[in-house]
C-alpha cells in the first residue's frame, strides 16, 4: 500500500487553486473544476441522453424492458415489500422465493446447451465435477434503491468524470457515478462505488476454506462494521471516503483482540487505501503493510488476491479496461437461501458450496476484460468481470494465470436487503482450478447483516480509536 507521505506528495504537487478543491480532508473536485484541470477527463453525457434514465432504462442505467422470451422480466422497481416473518432483531432475511422449484438444472452432462449463458469459470466447474449443478430459478429483479440514491445518480450522469486516465472518478456523489457508461473503466468504478446501504454490520462473518484433500474449515471469525461516506449527500463538504470498516477477529484464537481501521478512498487519484492494525500483544497501533493488488489473502487459504474480495476492489492501475457489451448470464441471484443459512456443515461441501442452497437466475451484465498492461506486475495476466446492470455488482468472473490458462472462477451471492432498500453482494468466493480447492468469504450465516440506523462518529473511524476496542 502506497504511504501516507506519496498521496502527500502528489497533493502538493497541484497548483494551488486545484489542492483548495482537491484536497483529500476537505471535499472532492467540482465538477466545473474538472473541466479545467484535466486535459484528459472524459465527458459527462448531456442533458438529453440522462432523460433516458427513468424511461427505458431504469434509474440506475439498466434496461428496463425484458428480453424477447419473457426469461428476463421488465423492471418494475424492484422488491420492497417486506415478509411478515421478517425479525428484525435476527439479522436473518427470508426468502421470499422460498416455495419456488427451480425450472431445470445444468451439468455437464447438458452445458453445452447452455454454455452461451455460462462464464468460463462455471463451464469449468461443470467439466471439472460431474455432481456438480447449477440450479436455476425464475428470474427476479428485486434490486431496490432509496430514491436520494437514484436522484443523485441522475445528477451523476451529466456531471461524472474520469480523470488520471479513467482510474479516478470526479463530480459524483452518493448514486451510480456513471449510470450510462461509455468504457470498462466507468463500469468497474460503478462497481467499486456500488451501493450496500448507508451502513452495514456483521455481528461476525466467517471464512470458509475447502483443500484439495476436501477438508473444510473456518480459516477467520470477525465482527464487522462499514459505514459509506461516499453515500452521505448531507456531509457538508463531501467526504473523500468511499467506505470505512472497523474489523475485530474473534478467530483463530492467536488472532482474537486483533483489529482494523480501513478507509477506501472514492477517487484514487487523490488518495490511496490505508489499514491501521492494532495487536493487544504489543498494545500498540501500526500502519499496516501493503494489502493491496495480488498480495495473497491469508484469510482464503492463499487461492485468492487482496483485489479478489467483493471480486475486484482497489486501483484499477495496472490492467486495461475494455467494455465488450451486455450479454444474458446465469448468475448466483436472490441467494437468501446460502446467505441467511445457519447450518455451515450443510452448505460447505469437500469440492464445492452445496448446489441445493445456491440459487441462479438468468440476469443481464456488462462484460469487462481487464487485460495487464505491458511491465505491470500481477499474478493474473487477464481477467473478466461479469457486472449486473441491475446492482452494478460484480456476480461473476474469470482469472487467467501468466500463460492465458483459467485459472480461478469467481462468484458473488446478492441479496436484496429489502428493508434497506439495499441489495449486498459482499459474500463472496472463488474456485481454484489448479488447486482443486475453493474458498468463501464474509459469509455471514447464522450471525446474518444488520443495517444501523444511526452513524457511528467521524471519532470512532480513526486509528487513535483502536487501541479501545481492540482489547483480547
Amino acid at each position: 500500500m502506497p504511504s501516507s507521505s506519496l498521496s502527500k506528495r502528489r497533493y502538493e504537487a497541484l497548483p494551488r487553486r486545484q489542492q483548495a478543491v482537491n484536497s483529500p480532508l476537505k471535499s472532492l473536485i467540482t465538477a466545473g473544476a474538472l473541466c479545467l484541470c484535466f486535459a484528459s477527463a472524459h465527458a459527462a453525457v448531456s442533458p438529453e441522453e440522462a432523460k433516458r434514465l427513468g424511461n427505458e432504462l431504469t434509474g440506475t442505467g439498466a434496461q428496463k424492458a425484458g428480453n424477447k422470451e419473457g426469461t428476463i422480466p421488465t423492471y418494475t422497481g424492484g422488491l420492497t415489500a417486506v415478509p411478515a416473518s421478517f425479525d428484525k432483531s435476527s439479522n436473518l432475511r427470508p426468502d421470499p422465493f422460498a416455495e419456488e422449484k427451480p425450472l431445470f438444472s445444468i451439468d455437464a452432462g447438458n452445458m453445452d446447451r447452455h454454455a452461451e449463458r455460462l462464464s468460463e469459470g462455471a463451464k469449468a466447474l461443470l467439466k471439472a465435477h460431474p455432481d456438480f449443478r447449477l440450479e436455476v430459478y425464475p428470474t427476479h429483479r428485486t434490486v431496490a434503491f432509496p430514491k436520494a440514491m437514484l436522484d443523485n445518480t441522475l445528477a451523476n450522469a451529466t456531471r461524472a468524470k474520469l480523470t488520471d486516465d479513467g482510474l479516478g472518478a470526479t463530480g459524483a456523489r452518493g448514486g451510480v457515478p456513471f449510470p450510462i457508461p461509455a468504457n470498462g473503466n466507468e463500469v468497474m468504478l460503478n462497481h467499486l462505488l456500488r451501493y450496500l446501504g448507508a451502513s452495514l454490520a456483521m455481528p461476525e462473518f466467517s471464512s470458509y476454506f475447502a483443500n484439495r484433500g476436501g477438508t473444510v474449515q473456518p480459516l477467520v471469525k470477525a465482527s464487522w462494521l462499514m459505514d459509506f461516506p461516499y453515500h452521505d449527500d448531507t456531509r457538508v463538504p463531501a467526504s473523500p471516503l468511499y467506505y470505512r470498516s472497523r474489523l475485530a477477529f474473534t478467530f483463530p484464537p492467536n488472532q482474537v483482540g486483533n483489529a482494523i481501521v480501513h478507509h477506501e478512498p472514492a477517487d484514487y487519484s487523490f488518495d490511496e487505501r490505508r489499514y491501521w492494525l492494532y495487536l493487544p500483544g504489543q498494545r500498540r497501533v501500526r500502519q499496516a503493510p501493503e494489502m493491496a493488488y495480488d498480495t495473497p489473502n491469508g484469510g482464503t487459504g492463499g487461492i485468492s488476491t487482496q483485489d479478489d474480495v467483493y471480486l475486484f476492489n482497489g486501483k484499477m492501475d495496472r490492467f486495461d479496461w475494455k467494455l465488450v457489451g451486455k450479454k444474458e448470464l446465469y448468475v448466483p441471484y436472490n441467494a437468501y437461501r446460502f446467505i441467511y443459512n445457519t447450518k455451515p456443515d450443510e452448505v460447505f461441501l469437500p469440492k464445492f458450496i452445496n448446489p441445493q442452497v445456491v440459487r441462479w437466475e438468468l440476469h443481464r451484465v456488462w462484460l469487462v476484460e481487464a487485460t495487464r498492461k505491458p511491465g505491470a506486475r500481477h499474478v493474473y495476466s487477464r481477467r473478466t468481470f461479469y457486472v449486473d446492470e441491475d446492482s452494478w455488482h460484480v456476480l461473476a468472473s474469470d482469472q487467467y494465470d501468466g500463460k492465458g490458462q483459467l485459472w480461478r472462477a469467481g462468484f458473488a451471492y446478492l441479496t436484496q436487503a429489502y428493508d434497506a432498500a439495499a441489495p449486498v453482494s459482499i459474500t463472496a468466493g472463488h474456485y481454484d482450478l489448479a488447486e482443486g480447492a475453493y474458498y468463501v468469504n464474509l459469509w455471514p450465516g447464522a450471525s446474518g447483516i444488520r443495517f444501523p440506523t444511526t452513524l457511528e462518529p467521524d471519532g470512532n473511524w480513526t486509528p487513535e480509536s483502536l487501541a479501545g476496542q481492540g482489547i483480547r
